[in-house]
């Protein structure tokens, strides 16, 4: 491939609403550049960026993919992303090593949730952004109400570049239109000679006009918009001539060190062909055959072969220079979002925040022999999306896998039967209840076995209290008149410890519980250490019989984001699921709901809140803290535990 130089390279992220079209531009940009030789369609899955199976089989991105292309001497990298919050994760990995981004509108739909989430990223990022309206000619379109629409979430530095006209576009800085006089005041304000020729009604030049567009778009104070239609290749063009005034790497880059640096931002996955880490380049320069430094994991790694990467093409590279974007394959201890620097560097890359998975499931393999590949193929599938996690519940014997959403967990599931050749079985996750007692009880635990020579004796009586929640387990040794020699007293604290992994009401772990030893006997031949541990654990059957004994429950403390229209529908949600309102804010248009809710009630709550608020809602959660099951769950819940005992 060429080597270009920095000033001439564009690091372009295509963002936006799912359906906005982004993919489709994406194939027409590379079919318009002459990087395939043919247009790529989504629909009959020939794009070069939606080339999955699943891509091709549902029709939609659920990964980000790259293309490199050149636009009258300039490398434009062109990113696209996935417009669905369940693939969020490749959407801020693409935008942390962008210079700039496209934020795609389809102007039948115009601004929907994934817009207002495009332009909170981009402006948290500080990214350039650029606004193409899609599919102009796919319906009557009346352009000036959508343009107040946008300005209203934009703000005033939106300048509309090409407007439509029929189903064409016009230009507005160099024909006659209602917009003309709206576009010169604000590329007026980003330079001051341009302000006073507009003050004096003075008209700009061609030049005037491209270098006031140079400094709005490089510094973020202009907006411009464009309109067109990906599909019939209408305004695509304009558009590419619109982002060679984007920032170059070096007028973005965050590494100014002369020595090599490059962000490992995505890792694929390929069974055939082995791990391959997408890396972008910010200071310096990379070439085969050279050692380099992870600064993250403080290691080695020997590069051998460099590529660059156009969808699922790969075509080998003598180098990678400052803002190329590339792909490393055998790399040994480099995972996502580490830095690769030289030795002497103290060059440290700050990754994104990743949003947390709120989804789980348990899965179950359908074959025994299927555990290990299971195993494998999950922490390969976690190394290519960080957004998706899993670990083995050792106390509920469940494997549990988390993500984003249910399709997001489909997807994952499908990969690992297509790629690790394995089927799982779903199952709700088991929730960790806890047994605990409400009132003071004491026990004798006695144990005494005669079998020919030595016996076996132990004898202890023990308090038991409840204590308050989060407080755990509490061992107190009152013992006095050595009643219990010193050395039995371990024992006897062994023996509830033990005891206390399975309560008397569903076989589940007791807390928040104080136990103490305050009398007994022994005997100076029988007794021992096995004998006080049982003493204890029979004081602890019994003992436990007569507290009063009931079962708790995690609550969780969660925190939903949904636009305001929609919050009595989310509240309403939340108080079916057992939820308590705590507070609620209000954050621009949106609504923050403050709440607790049972653990056991989440299950299905991540669709729930996205049917009801049109894919815009979203919800975290953490642990708060354990409270009692109401008396008419607490029956079932035995219930159930028991048949499965």
């Amino acid at each position: 491939m060429k080597i270009y130089e920095p000033k001439d390279i564009r690091n372009v992220v295509l963002i936006g609403h799912s359906a906005s079209g982004k993919t489709t531009l994406a194939d027409t940009i590379a079919f318009t550049t002459g990087t395939n030789s043919r247009q790529g369609r989504v629909d009959d899955g020939t794009s070069i960026f939606d080339y999955t199976a699943e891509e091709i089989e549902r029709k939609m991105s659920i990964k980000l993919a790259i293309a490199g292309m050149e636009w009258k001497g300039a490398l434009v990298n062109i990113i696209d992303t996935p417009g669905y919050d369940d693939f969020r994760g490749d959407l801020i990995a693409s935008t942390r090593i962008a210079d700039a981004c496209i934020i795609v509108i389809n102007s039948s739909t115009g601004i929907q949730p994934g817009t207002i989430k495009a332009k909170e990223l981009a402006t948290t990022l500080k990214l350039p952004i650029v606004i193409f309206v899609n599919q102009i000619a796919k319906s009557e379109l009346n352009f000036g109400s959508l343009f107040v629409e946008i300005k209203k979430l934009f703000g005033k530095s939106v300048i509309p570049i090409f407007i439509p006209q029929g189903k064409e576009i016009m230009s507005v800085l160099e024909t006659d239109t209602p917009y003309k006089n709206e576009a010169m005041e604000v590329l007026a304000d980003v330079d001051d000679g341009l302000a006073e020729k507009f003050l004096s009604e003075q008209p700009f030049t061609k030049d005037e006009i491209e270098k006031g567009l140079n400094l709005g778009m490089k510094g973020g104070k202009l907006i411009p918009l464009y309109s067109g239609d990906a599909y019939l290749s209408i305004g695509v063009k304009e558009l590419l001539d619109g982002l060679l005034f984007l920032p170059s790497p070096l007028e973005r880059s965050e590494a100014k060190d002369a020595a090599f640096s490059a962000f490992t931002f995505k890792t694929l996955v390929d069974p055939h062909f082995g791990d391959l880490k997408f890396i972008r380049v910010f200071s310096g320069k990379l070439e085969p055959g050279t050692s380099v430094f992870n600064s993250t994991k403080k290691q080695e790694e020997k590069i051998n072969q460099l590529y660059t990467v156009k969808g699922k093409e790969r075509e080998e590279t003598r180098l990678l220079a400052t803002g190329m974007i590339g792909a490393l394959v055998k790399l040994k201890n480099t995972q996502t979002a580490d830095t690769l620097t030289i030795k002497e560097s103290t060059i440290i890359l700050s990754p994104s925040e990743l949003p947390e998975p709120q989804v789980k499931v348990a899965i179950l393999p359908k074959t025994k022999k299927d555990e290990t590949k299971v195993s494998t193929g999950l922490a390969k599938l976690h190394e290519e999306d960080p957004t998706f996690n899993s670990f083995f519940d050792a106390e509920t014997k469940q494997t549990i896998i988390s993500g984003l959403g249910d399709l997001h967990i489909n997807v994952i599931l499908n990969k690992l039967k297509q790629n690790f050749g394995v089927e799982v079985e779903l199952e709700k996750p088991k929730i960790h209840y806890r047994e605990t007692i409400t009132k003071m009880s004491e026990q004798q635990g006695k144990y005494k076995r005669q079998t020919g020579g030595h016996g076996q004796y132990g004898d202890c009586w023990i308090k038991f209290e409840p204590l308050e929640r989060g407080k755990g387990f509490e061992f107190v040794d009152a013992i006095v008149g050595g009643k219990i020699p010193r050395r039995f007293i371990p024992s006897v604290e062994k023996g509830l410890k033990e005891a206390i992994e399975k309560g008397i009401l569903a076989n589940l772990p007791v807390t928040d519980f104080r136990a103490t030893v305050f009398d007994g006997s022994y005997h100076d031949v029988d007794s021992s250490d096995i004998a006080f541990k049982i003493a204890a654990s029979m004081a602890f059957k019994e003992g436990m019989q007569r507290a009063n004994p009931s079962l708790i429950e995690p609550i969780m403390q969660i925190e939903v984001v949904v636009p305001s229209e929609y919050m009595g529908d989310v509240m309403g949600e939340l108080s079916s699921r057992r939820g308590r309102i705590e507070s609620t804010e209000s954050v621009g248009n949106y609504q923050k709901i403050y709440a607790t809710v049972p653990e056991a009630e989440l299950y299905g709550f991540s669709t729930s809140i996205r049917s009801q608020t049109q894919g815009i809602g979203s919800f975290t959660q953490k642990f708060s803290r354990y409270e009692p099951v109401p008396r008419e769950l607490q029956a079932k819940i035995i219930e159930e535990y028991k048949s499965k005992e």
